[in-house]
């Protein structure tokens, strides 16, 4: 029993990750970039960023007030401009630059656009996946709560559902972009 609540435990944390990762790290790799930056910088920075705001989360009690992703993305460029000037490279940081884009906003994707995707996987998977990412709840809940016969089941079928969406993405050739405001 404890080792599958360790499992599901390790994959929501993957899954919170690499949500985090397509949302926010293209924001912090173009700021880095601005700045003068290399990839393997602004990986590095983000990464920092992501095991500080980890950190922070896990602790009992305490949460972030901003959005994960502006909580990340503040991090990371706070990480990259002590990265830089500790480096003697101040002289060539364009402070106006580093003004400039703190008030720059992450894109986010269109919720109505992405919401339109999600309803088209049918009713049904969308209230288990909301459940699932959106309502937090452990897959033995979701199980029980949508008359699955245990976890399996109810992951067989989460699975599926992200497939139907994602087949559709693939059929309407959309990117990224598409799901941007």
């Amino acid at each position: 029993m404890d080792t599958v609540k360790l499992q599901e435990q390790a994959q929501q944390r993957q899954e919170l990750f690499v949500g985090l990762y397509k949302k926010v790290f293209p924001a912090v790799a173009k700021y880095v970039a601005r700045c003068g930056g290399s990839f393997d910088e602004a990986k590095d920075v983000f990464q920092d960023a992501l095991l500080s705001y980890y950190e922070k989360t896990a602790q009992i009690g305490l949460s972030v007030n901003n959005s994960d992703g502006a909580y990340i993305y503040g991090t990371a460029r706070y990480l990259w401009i002590k990265r830089y000037k500790e480096g003697g490279q101040t002289s060539q940081l364009n402070e106006a630059l580093i003004v400039n884009t703190a008030e720059e906003s992450i894109s986010l994707p269109d919720d109505s656009k992405l919401l339109r995707f999600l309803e088209s996987a049918g009713k049904r998977c969308m209230e288990l996946l909301r459940s699932f990412y959106y309502d937090k709840l452990p897959m033995t809940q979701v199980a029980e709560t949508f008359g699955f016969s245990g976890v399996r089941s109810a992951t067989v079928q989460k699975y599926k559902c992200i497939e139907k969406v994602r087949e559709t993405v693939k059929q309407k050739e959309l990117t990224y972009e598409d799901f941007l405001k």
